[in-house]
């Protein structure tokens, strides 16, 4: 028994106000380890008379963090000798800023500087079951609790440790910065109690999380902890990885979504050329290695290959609308009362992120080494093991730092397909996708129609139906793990798991009486996923532009329409914000508007006003190759998440939250045309460029609220695209109901599908000014 295990005791039952006690696990290691027992679900809210609504109930947040609850012990805190406070995180950090906020928890609780707390990215481990899917702004909901009582419960036996070492009573040592001081003036640092503070059993503790009254870190505005490695360029990510033999790969894809390989006329001549190592027929296309990425440009664009139709031959924008008007669900006869309408169009969106697709395999015939970044690593692993055939432990799947993500990393595809290069080659590859296979081959968000009708009589709204029609969102990575992502894949199954997923991430904010929302999905031709608010975009922008039309139709102002039927004092709160900050009302001049929108999902809540020029001197701006139209000049958004533990981190997300909602309301989309869509690279895809950015932009963040995190990298994606829809309403004065607004511009000369990679440009110093 450790000096530790001798002089730990039971911890006083008179705890602060507001704490609450926590079952922990000390592990046996030689160095301290330490877990989290299941953690106690959230008490059930006490705000009067139910509502009918189920996302007040459970929303699909509360079933993922319950999912993740009883592998929580799995989980652990290690403190080293050097007394570095190490953390494996089971999520993928592709940019949202999680592994600087799960330090700051960890940092907190142990009351050590930040910069000694290395949160890392845990390999798939599918012990965890449901415990290693990022997505739906869960992650610092479920790990808020168990990260805290692991660091809890080390505080702990360091404390008793030290007491041993120092001779002193735990109730007489202080603890500062990780060092821990004695009456008599002695210190001893946590590295040096770390060993002395393991157990050899393993056994269970409780512990008293800090009070929040208490809190010096969680709560307070931080830089991310990898700020400066990535701007200076030392920030890993997957294609900067040192894998011994790894040569630079890719593939040369159909012209056509889905298209498979017939023959190849050359294979031997394009195997001659400078730097191809291999080339090899895949279920994909045509992989080629080669020593440079360049030179696997210049090998697929030499390949001949005659390909098969792909899953989507034919189709087009217009023949796509045409199916989902024909899926639409009705909304029922017309109401007796008064009531107003809406039927909307949302095309096709890239999910593509800055960071193309990809990853590195090293497939030999007893094992496979894969490094990728993946939300969902567990399914990539057994789906890998199957397609090698190797048991699952055979297969080592490390997660990398991603460079975005959109909800693209959701799905495996390029781990996949790079397993099985490697097999086929017999060699490690590092698999790039090109630019132009991230648009035209890669995930899309599905495109879609939303119809809204709210009845009325007098200034009473009397009931709410939307019903939403969509091309088949792809759900096949589950809840993370095989089980639930085969039954998502299943005929019958898939629809059960987007109906699922559909309400519980919708909900109702306004008294609008009996309100039904319904999924409708169809055609599943297409590579689709998860984009970034998955549903939220589209079917609150819908909503939000149809309740500016019932505000009119009442004679009301649209804020103050909002702020008179939203349902509680939080929702008011943000939307009086950004009023407020916005300057709702003031006057402007003829062809520019404001707009203001709201959202909440996940127990948190958002509003947007945002400022628009739809004047014909900014619509018809000249900018080279480029979609102009309207400019969002000004945008403020408010958000409350109960507790923003890094609120520097959630000002950030919130401001590429604005930076998406002004993209899907305005310019990105792809243009289905033949079976294949016309953008391939990011210069013809029309994300919110910086002659569309505004030059004001205020992120205000809410003192906290409910005292625990609520779900922030999703939440200001729908109020945003909703605010500027509503203001290009009225500054136009024609409500807009086709998505982007420009969809119908085609700014560009569409590139060749054969070859499918386009040439590499030469430079840019034409274009210098």
């Amino acid at each position: 028994m450790t000096d530790a295990d001798r002089t730990e005791r039971p911890t006083s039952s008179a705890r602060a106000p507001g704490r609450r006690r926590f079952l922990g696990y000390v592990l046996a290691a030689p160095t301290l380890v330490t877990a989290a027992e299941l953690a106690p679900a959230a008490t059930a809210r006490a705000d009067g008379i139910p509502s009918p609504e189920i996302t007040e109930l459970v929303d699909l947040n509360d079933v993922m963090t319950a999912a993740a609850l009883p592998t929580s012990a799995l989980i652990t805190v290690e403190v080293g000798t050097d007394g570095v406070v190490s953390f494996a995180l089971p999520r993928a950090e592709v940019g949202q800023g999680i592994t600087t906020s799960t330090a700051m928890l960890i940092a907190e609780e142990m009351d050590v500087p930040l910069e000694r707390v290395r949160v890392t990215l845990a390999d798939a481990r599918p012990e965890l079951v449901f415990n290693q899917l990022t997505g739906a702004s869960n992650t610092t909901i479920s790990t808020y609790v168990p990260v805290r009582v692991a660091a809890a419960v080390a505080r702990g036996r360091l404390l008793a440790a030290a007491a041993g070492e120092l001779g002193a009573a735990v109730t007489d040592l202080t603890w500062e910065a990780g060092v821990v001081t004695g009456p008599a003036g002695r210190s001893i640092g946590i590295g040096e109690l770390s060993e002395k503070a393991a157990s050899i059993r393993t056994r269970q503790v409780s512990v008293d999380l800090k009070a929040r009254d208490r809190f010096t870190v969680i709560g307070t505005p931080r830089g991310r902890l990898d700020a400066l490695d990535a701007v200076t360029g030392r920030k890993k990510f997957t294609l900067d990885l040192a894998v011994p033999d790894a040569r630079p790969t890719m593939v040369c894809r159909p012209p056509t979504i889905n298209g498979e390989v017939v023959a190849v006329a050359n294979l031997a001549e394009v195997r001659g050329m400078p730097g191809v190592t291999d080339v090899a027929v895949v279920s994909t296309g045509v992989a080629v290695r080669a020593e440079t990425f360049g030179q696997c440009v210049d090998a697929v664009r030499a390949l001949k290959v005659s390909w098969g139709p792909g899953s989507a031959a034919g189709k087009s924008d217009a023949s796509v609308l045409r199916e989902l008007r024909a899926a639409e669900l009705p909304l029922g006869l017309p109401p007796l009362t008064p009531s107003v309408e809406g039927s909307f169009t949302f095309y096709f969106r890239s999910n593509s992120a800055l960071e193309p697709n990809c990853a590195i395999a090293d497939v030999r015939p007893d094992r496979a080494e894969i490094w990728s970044s993946l939300k969902a690593p567990i399914v990539a692993q057994q789906a890998i093991a199957a397609k090698l055939g190797l048991p699952v432990g055979a297969v080592k799947v490390h997660v990398t730092e991603g460079g975005g993500s959109f909800g693209r990393k959701l799905f495996h595809d390029a781990a996949l397909e790079a397993a099985e290069i490697s097999r086929t080659m017999g060699k490690p590859v590092r698999l790039m996708w090109h630019r132009a296979d991230d648009s035209r081959q890669g995930r899309t968000h599905p495109m879609a129609t939303s119809r809204v009708r709210i009845a009325y009589l007098g200034d009473t709204v009397l009931g709410y139906k939307q019903r939403h029609t969509s091309v088949a969102t792809d759900l096949g990575h589950g809840l993370g793990e095989i089980f639930t992502a085969l039954a998502a894949r299943l005929p019958v199954g898939d629809t059960g798991f987007s109906q699922t997923f559909f309400h519980l991430s919708q909900s109702m904010p306004y008294d609008f009486g009996a309100n039904s929302r319904l999924l409708s999905e169809t055609d599943k031709s297409f590579n689709t996923g998860s984009m970034r608010n998955v549903y939220s975009p589209d079917a609150t922008c819908a909503r939000e532009l149809v309740v500016d039309r019932l505000a009119g139709r009442m004679g009301k102002d649209p804020f103050r329409f909002r702020h008179d039927f939203l349902r509680d004092e939080r929702s008011r709160a943000v939307l009086d914000k950004v009023a407020e900050v916005g300057r709702w009302g003031r006057s402007m001049p003829d062809g520019t508007a404001q707009g203001i929108a709201f959202h909440a999902e996940y127990h948190s809540v958002s509003a947007v006003l945002v400022e628009i020029d739809c004047r014909p001197e900014t619509v018809n701006r000249p900018v080279r190759d480029g979609v102009t139209g309207p400019r969002v000049t000004r945008a403020v958004l408010a958000v409350d998440v109960g507790l923003a533990v890094n609120p520097r981190g959630l000002e950030a997300q919130m401001m590429g939250c604005v930076m998406d909602g002004i993209a899907l309301a305005l310019t990105s989309s792809l243009h289905l045309r033949d079976g294949y869509f016309l953008e391939a690279s990011w210069d013809n895809y029309f994300y919110t460029r910086q002659w569309n950015t505004p030059p004001e932009l205020e992120i205000v963040v809410m003192p906290p609220t409910t005292g625990e995190p609520g779900g922030a990298g999703e939440l200001g994606v729908a109020a945003s695209m909703a605010a500027v829809a509503c203001a290009y309403g009225r500054a136009t004065g024609t409500m807009p109901t086709s998505f982007p607004v420009n969809h119908g511009t085609l700014s560009f000369e569409p590139k060749p599908t054969v070859p499918p990679v386009p040439a590499s440009p030469t430079d840019g110093l034409d274009h210098v000014r």
